[in-house]
């Protein structure tokens, strides 16, 4: 485990991997369910648009929520509660809820660690050689780019990030940091190492299986979403209460589980060049197969988009990491996540090939070891990443990068 750890140390408040990858750590404050206005959720959406914007090339935003089971202690000893409150807390009392808390990480990488596919994981090499991080001007041109997001995250009235000490990602003597939570998948305080199994067919910590299902590409997604819905069983006709896309996947999803979001941002300008290049070559090869002429037509329509709003061309990746100790439970919870993800009207894809890789590179701080392939490409506004204001204008026709491997695998002589 030690030769196979992907982080180095934490320098001056970062994360610094043995890639020499810089990651910036943050806790996050959300609104409390169901008090956020259908408005307010527009200027949430907003502020992360803006604030993902002052990012360089070549940096990732992972943002994870974490869902664990707890029972709720009530505060039955306070002397000063009064007798409703008393009977609220031990109404409460012992009853099991989702306890929610939430990581937002801000790496900085480069483009050869980018592309990276998953057979280039940490996972599957043999050393790891630290490297000396030279380019100090693009440290700083990052750092200096962190402190602008945060200011513009915590300028809104909805939001708030506070950055992550040493001892809350590594612990102390007394107390397990998040790392300590992340290779124990439970709850805070737990410093015990457990067993890791990362298999091709079951990836375990400890006692807990674990089960993965992916949003990696296009044809995994609707046609179009917006930034909140009417919750039906807690709205009347005179009240609208509002909840985010994502909600069947975060608190309405009732198992132990993660769900991680990443942006990856890279060069837009050479991203644009290269499907240029590759609509020409779609468009000279469009005689000999019909699937060449649709890719083309694909790529058009996305470029097309990109010049005409502004957008920055971007690969996006969304994951629900569920887990359970027990057999029958788990496949109760692969169930329950397809049926959120269904609701959604997003397609359900349980993933058992690339489990172990984004169990691994949904360790904090190591995002940048995030398989390639396992995104598609996509733009900032559709792919903002708050939990609660998620917004996916999908564009149906958008081609993934496995589809245009498919495309020429199918055909030989394109």
């Amino acid at each position: 485990m030690e030769s196979k750890f992907p982080l180095l140390s934490i320098e001056q408040g970062c994360m610094v991997s043995k890639d020499a990858d810089i990651t910036v750590a943050f806790r996050v404050e959300l609104p409390e369910l169901f008090t956020v206005t259908s408005t307010e959720y527009e200027a949430m959406h907003s502020a992360w648009h803006k604030a993902i914007k002052v990012l360089p090339n070549y940096s990732i935003v992972h943002k994870q929520d974490w869902f664990i089971k707890e029972d709720y202690q009530g505060k039955l000893s306070d002397g000063g509660l009064s007798f409703l409150a008393r009977s609220s807390e031990r109404h409460f009392n012992e009853r099991p809820y989702l306890h929610h808390s939430v990581y937002l990480f801000l790496t900085k990488t480069n483009k050869q660690r980018m592309a990276q596919q998953s057979n280039f994981s940490s996972l599957c090499r043999g050393h790891l050689l630290p490297k000396e991080i030279t380019n100090k001007d693009e440290v700083m041109k990052f750092m200096e780019a962190v402190d602008q997001f945060e200011r513009i995250i915590n300028d809104t009235e909805q939001l708030r990030i506070v950055r992550m000490t040493e001892e809350e990602l590594v612990g102390t003597n007394e107390k397990g940091g998040l790392l300590d939570r992340y290779f124990s998948l439970s709850e805070e305080g737990h410093a015990s190492l457990e067993d890791i199994r990362l298999g091709a067919d079951l990836v375990r910590v400890g006692d807990n299986m674990l089960c993965l299902h992916t949003l990696s590409d296009t044809d995994d997604l609707p046609t179009t979403v917006s930034t909140d819905s009417r919750y039906e069983r807690l709205s009347t006709d005179r009240s609208d209460c509002r909840l985010s896309f994502a909600s069947p996947v975060g608190l309405m999803l009732p198992c132990n589980h993660i769900y991680n979001q990443y942006l990856f941002i890279e060069d837009s300008d050479v991203n644009l060049e290269r499907f240029e290049k590759q609509a020409r070559n779609m468009h000279s090869l469009a005689r000999y197969s019909r699937s060449n002429q649709i890719n083309e037509e694909w790529i058009q329509e996305y470029l097309n988009i990109a010049h005409s709003q502004g957008l920055t061309s971007i690969r996006a990746h969304f994951n629900i990491l569920a887990w359970s100790s027990d057999k029958e439970e788990l496949r109760q919870i692969k169930n329950d996540v397809g049926s959120a993800l269904a609701l959604m009207e997003c397609h359900p894809r349980h993933n058992t090939i690339d489990a172990a890789t984004l169990y691994w590179a949904g360790i904090p701080g190591n995002a940048a070891d995030f398989p390639a392939e396992e995104s598609f490409y996509t733009f900032i506004e559709p792919a903002s990443v708050s939990l609660r204001q998620r917004r996916t204008t999908r564009i149906r026709s958008l081609p993934s990068v496995s589809r245009w491997q498919t495309a020429f695998q199918e055909n030989p002589s394109t």
